[in-house]
């Protein structure tokens, strides 16, 4: 994998400085265009041997382009609080928005790769993760971005005399620490470790690019003459009216009337008195739970969906009752803003992952993909049929970093809905909660339906599974949210 980067490459120094200017100004048209155009993001990943020149080559691309608009990011060991969320969490924080070039060095492969040359983790949990970046990757590269991946090679002998030659310089000899001959001794190690992520990560959505760092006019060439490459080759696809894939393979018909909400019995009993006591006892059972010892290394998100006017706020207002104030945090989701629509669709949500020993409640949800997007037509089949996947997969590595996901679909029969819409207009204080889009939603019951029975047979996974909501009766609807949400966590931190 790495024969052709280790031929020892070179450029003559009248060559490179005859290219230079011209490679520099066309990069900075290239990044213009870019700037003006605004339909994707450039995410530059920088890996490889120490001593093959990252560091160079990260501030050469600030240099000859303009930076600031590239965001530059150099990520070492996780801190406290990046280590109690999940391990993508930071990388997420991290992404440009579209119009924009980011550079990470030191990014997932970094740690990645570290951990498996140390025998921090077996072969078998490097492969999963491994298949856990394929998967981010691609999402990536289907929400537009342009993923370019560079690893710096150099051969054992190569950086042993690359470190020999900064450690004999005055001015360089303080980049050649201790550290760094320790991994030289771990060099073969090191290496064979690299093949195998390097083949198992490109793919055709995201390749590796392999650069020999032997030679600095060289390889500062190649890297230019690379990125040029793939902004002019985008551009270009944009200018001539290229779109990503808008086409999916179908979901399974229905073959009957019967389907997950018209099977629920929504009307169901519970009077006054008993809600008053069962409110009572689960509230304290929570607030218990949440200020337990066991609780300080979990965390807790709590995820609201459900028809026009099904009682989410009133389900969410009993539960924070019962917690302390600086513990939780409730985001309501509405329409993406134009920071988040620069983003990929899950960026707004990683944002609000909660760290260890706190509760994030969202009120309405990621799930928004699948069901408004999806009936409204705000993104095409391809995007919200690939987003089951994705969904699952961002809460997989929520789960996996301690966090306790409880989903609810409050659900709602139309005369019930129809009776409340009309109160909520005829009461000043609650006037503002009904819109004509409410109104307008009613008329797509049927879409939304399918698509809420398509979402839960979908995404209700072992590790998170649906509850379903019978909310005619908001008080038992209520208990049976808080009642759900104890269960969740008792078993959990049992």
């Amino acid at each position: 994998m790495f024969e052709s980067a280790e031929l020892g490459h070179k450029t003559d120094k009248a060559e490179y400085e005859a290219l230079v200017p011209t490679l520099r100004a066309q990069l900075l048209d290239a990044q213009f265009d870019l700037r003006e155009l605004k339909q994707f993001a450039v995410v530059v990943l920088i890996n490889g041997i120490d001593g093959a020149g990252k560091g160079e080559t990260v501030n050469l691309l600030n240099e000859w382009m303009d930076p600031r608009h590239i965001e530059t990011w150099a990520f070492d060991a996780p801190s406290a609080e990046e280590a109690e969320r999940p391990f993508m969490w930071r990388f997420w924080r991290a992404l440009p928005p579209k119009g924009k070039i980011g550079i990470l060095f030191g990014n997932w492969y970094s740690e990645t790769i570290h951990a498996r040359v140390h025998r921090i983790t077996k072969r078998a949990e490097l492969d999963q993760r491994l298949d856990a970046i394929n998967r981010f990757e691609a999402m990536l590269v289907r929400e537009g971005v342009l993923l370019i991946k560079w690893w710096f090679h150099l051969s054992k002998a190569g950086q042993k005399a690359r470190l020999k030659a900064l450690e004999k310089n005055p001015k360089t000899r303080w980049r050649v620490t201790e550290r760094d001959w320790k991994y030289y001794a771990l060099y073969d190690r090191y290496r064979e470790t690299a093949e195998h992520v390097l083949r198992h990560t490109s793919t055709g959505d995201a390749p590796w690019l392999i650069v020999d760092g032997s030679d600095e006019r060289f390889r500062s060439l190649l890297v230019g003459r690379t990125l040029l490459e793939a902004l002019r080759k985008r551009i270009e696809s944009i200018n001539k009216g290229w779109a990503p894939r808008q086409m999916a393979a179908p979901l399974t018909p229905s073959l009957d009337n019967l389907n997950l909400l018209n099977s629920l019995v929504l009307r169901q009993e519970l009077g006054k008195k008993d809600y008053n006591e069962l409110l009572e006892l689960y509230q304290g059972r929570l607030a218990l739970l949440c200020r337990s010892e066991a609780f300080r290394k979990r965390s807790l998100v709590l995820v609201f969906e459900g028809a026009d006017a099904a009682g989410k706020g009133g389900a969410i207002r009993r539960i924070t009752a019962a917690l302390d104030a600086r513990s939780f945090r409730v985001v309501p989701v509405a329409a993406p803003t134009e920071e988040e629509r620069a983003q990929p669709y899950l960026w707004r949500f990683w944002r609000h992952v909660p760290r260890q020993g706190k509760i994030t409640i969202f009120d309405r949800s990621w799930y928004g993909r699948v069901l408004v997007e999806r009936v409204e037509g705000f993104c095409s089949e391809a995007d919200w049929m690939r987003a089951y996947a994705e969904i699952n997969d961002f809460e997989d590595q929520l789960i996996e970093a301690g966090a306790v996901v409880v989903k609810f679909w409050l659900a709602i029969s139309d005369e019930e809905q129809l009776a409340r819409f009309k109160a909520r207009e005829a009461e000043p204080h609650k006037r503002f909660k009904i819109t004509e889009e409410d109104w307008r939603n009613r008329e797509k019951s049927a879409e939304y339906a399918q698509a809420v029975c398509d979402m839960v047979d979908r995404t209700s996974t072992e590790n998170a599974p649906w509850t379903l909501v019978e909310a005619d009766n908001k008080l038992y609807a209520r208990i049976k949210v808080l009642r759900t949400v104890c269960e969740r966590l008792e078993a959990a931190l049992a």
